[in-house]
């Protein structure tokens, strides 16, 4: 009968431990994910969006201010920014996998407080196909899952670029990610996009991927065509020199509406979305410019 006992109780230990994962976030931290989170907390918007790529979108209990995609998700709680989270919000909500980015604040107030914590942030091709396996993995996703998500959005980046003429490949770009002005490098997964598209960035990789550029720069480098958001496109003419740019002179000039821009600006599952935006653009001015309008 004891043996029994010590046999069944050996069982149970192997079956709640089977499931147990370490992974390394992105702060280099070795994170045990204890058991397959069943409620989960996202504070960045391409992690929310990752988690409903990979069919757990049941799973998350709280997200930041900004996540808004998938529609399903409309009504969860909100916590905070994506760099300065609600604490006791979070804590609140008793999850067991907390998602954020490293720039985040709050991590380490988060673990001390017992929660499980992946700081997670890509900024590459790469490395939205990393993330989007630790994540898989964190959430006891098949990685076969996580790998056929990842080749949809490649397949989709490749054929937004195949739907390109000639004729609108070769020009340079800048691309406004945000006011001061922050614009996207080569460096980054949106200069990475713009890359396999056939554009040319007029913001090259040494600069880091999303560097505050003064806006001279821009004037100096006169691109081809500018692509912004519509927040940043409404004072972009006030800027000194830049009425005069070539590019806004000629209205070559892509400014996305809001919740376009935020397909473009996030590091998910909706890349492939953003360079369909991406080639649209390209095609549209070359168009124009073919046929000699302003």
């Amino acid at each position: 009968m004891l043996k029994r006992m010590l046999a069944l109780a050996t069982l149970f230990i192997m079956t709640s431990t089977a499931h147990a994962v370490v992974l390394r976030d992105d702060r280099q931290i070795e994170v045990t994910i204890a058991k397959p989170p069943q409620r989960i907390v996202s504070l960045l918007p391409s992690l929310s969006e990752t988690v409903c790529a990979l069919g757990q979108c049941d799973k998350l209990v709280g997200v930041d201010r900004y996540s808004n995609w998938p529609e399903s998700i409309a009504k969860l709680p909100r916590m905070g920014g994506g760099i300065d989270p609600n604490i006791e919000s979070v804590v609140a909500a008793k999850p067991d996998l907390v998602l954020m980015a490293t720039s985040a604040r709050g991590a380490e107030r988060l673990t001390s407080l017992g929660l499980t914590v992946l700081a997670l942030e890509p900024r590459s091709h790469a490395d939205v196909q990393r993330v989007m396996r630790i994540v898989a993995q964190a959430m006891d996703v098949p990685l076969v899952e996580s790998d056929r998500v990842w080749r949809h959005i490649d397949a989709a980046v490749n054929a937004a670029a195949q739907s390109i003429p000639a004729q609108a490949k070769g020009q340079r770009v800048y691309f406004e990610v945000s006011r001061a002005p922050y614009g996207a490098s080569e460096s980054s997964f949106i200069g990475e996009t713009l890359q396999r598209l056939g554009a040319r960035n007029i913001l090259p990789a040494s600069l880091g991927p999303f560097p505050k550029i003064n806006p001279e720069f821009v004037v100096r480098a006169q691109p081809d065509l500018i692509m912004v958001g519509d927040s940043n496109f409404a004072d972009m003419a006030a800027r000194p020199g830049w009425q005069n740019m070539r590019a806004m002179r000629t209205q070559r000039v892509c400014h996305f509406k809001s919740e376009e821009s935020d397909v473009l600006v996030r590091a998910g599952p909706r890349m492939a979305e953003a360079a369909r935006l991406m080639a649209k653009c390209l095609t549209g001015k070359a168009n124009d410019k073919s046929k000699g309008q302003p």
